[in-house]
């Protein structure tokens, strides 16, 4: 399958403070508040929502097409993803916004103070799905994930003209958005993926059942922590996956993504909606114990057994047949 990822394509720096952001904070001049605080710690990580999906899709074996807007300092991150198996030739490179960042302290109260800069991801919009699908020879799935808005509604359009299956997979736009572009993005949607939260945020804000939801998706997929994964059907009884074993939680961080990246390589291989799901919280467990969303490394023998383990040697042999991961 030629799968195309759309979404955010971002960098995280993330900085420590040792020391009290509220021993700073004086309430009555906050209306003139003017602080500085000096960092002991800085990571800067590979992030965003497709640029992460289409790294699981790869460390799997697959070629998904990253599509998302960036600026020229994209250029180290493009070799990343590329080294890694990783379709960059649709990116669009603003000639004038940086890549977008998300920079944020956190002090030993585990309070935050960060700030979003979108940047060229709001050129997303201009990014037309068509050349994508004619330079790869016609594209069969596509996931819509979170990005600039109206970079979204184009390729939820897109996609509904064009005739190509998608995912709708809004996540963190769902605290943004209204019912009525949350309805937009999500009709006719092959496959509709949340988290639990947003699962409800999208029923309240579409005013939606969950039953009427499945009137305009074919498939929705609720992830649900510690409980796995829930997959649901118009008229059939809901199935449920649990997750793959009890990890050392790290950083949670990604574990999402990873869980997408693994169910879509199911879909590429053919494989059924439950083994998908495994497969994607397979890859979850390795993000969860590894701090950054890209820093995991995968073996096939690791990877096949501690699939095993969690759901059974038949479920193995399913997956084994088009893992595409290099033997150890």
């Amino acid at each position: 399958m030629k799968i195309a990822i759309t979404g955010s394509i971002a960098t995280d720096h993330l900085m420590t403070f040792r020391g009290r952001f509220a021993d700073s904070l004086v309430p009555e001049q906050l209306n003139k508040i003017s602080l500085s605080f000096l960092a002991e710690e800085l990571q800067i990580r590979r992030g965003g929502v497709a640029a992460n999906i289409s790294f699981g899709m790869a460390v799997l074996g697959e070629h998904p097409l990253l599509v998302g807007a960036v600026g020229e300092d994209f250029a180290s991150y493009r070799s990343w993803l590329e080294r890694h198996g990783v379709d960059c030739e649709s990116v669009r490179v603003s000639e004038t916004r940086h890549t977008a960042r998300f920079v944020c302290t956190t002090d030993d109260d585990q309070a935050q103070i960060a700030t979003f800069y979108a940047g060229a991801m709001g050129e997303a919009r201009e990014i037309e799905l068509g050349p994508v699908a004619e330079r790869v020879g016609g594209l069969d799935l596509v996931l819509v994930g979170a990005n600039d808005p109206e970079g979204m509604r184009r390729h939820s359009d897109e996609c509904r003209s064009r005739g190509i299956s998608f995912v709708a997979d809004p996540s963190q736009q769902l605290a943004f958005a209204d019912g009525r572009f949350i309805r937009e993005l999500i009709k006719g949607a092959s496959y509709l993926m949340t988290n639990e939260y947003e699962a409800h945020l999208t029923e309240q804000k579409t005013g939606w059942t969950g039953e009427e939801i499945l009137e305009h998706v074919d498939v929705r997929v609720i992830t649900r922590g510690r409980d796995g994964a829930r997959i649901l059907r118009k008229g059939a009884a809901p199935i449920d996956v649990p997750i793959a074993g009890e990890v050392t939680s790290v950083d949670p961080t990604g574990v999402g993504d990873a869980f997408r990246a693994g169910f879509l390589c199911g879909l590429a291989w053919d494989l059924d909606l439950v083994t998908c799901a495994q497969i994607g919280s397979t890859l979850a467990t390795y993000v969860v114990e590894t701090v950054g969303t890209q820093e995991y490394v995968l073996g096939r023998a690791h990877f096949l057994g501690r699939l095993a383990t969690a759901y059974g040697d038949d479920a193995a042999a399913r997956v084994q047949a088009g893992l595409r991961i290099p033997r150890d």
